[in-house]
């Protein structure tokens, strides 16, 4: 089980980030991580690879005659 260093984070949130205490509490672990710069999750979808994923995937597909 991960446990959370709440006084850091918690200088972080209403210190740095200048959250009221309301504000900091009503934040998911996640968001506030979010907020922290540290989400760890995927680098965000650049243009690039949204036209590489447009041009694999488009979205009107060919009709066939009937």
């Amino acid at each position: 089980m991960t446990q959370f260093d709440w006084p850091a984070l918690m200088r972080a949130g209403i210190t740095g980030l200048r959250l009221k205490p309301a504000e900091f509490w009503a934040l998911s672990p996640a968001e506030l991580a979010l907020m922290l710069g540290s989400g760890g999750g995927p680098a965000p979808l650049s243009r690039a690879r949204l036209q590489e994923l447009a041009r694999a995937f488009p979205d009107e597909q060919e009709r066939s005659e009937e």
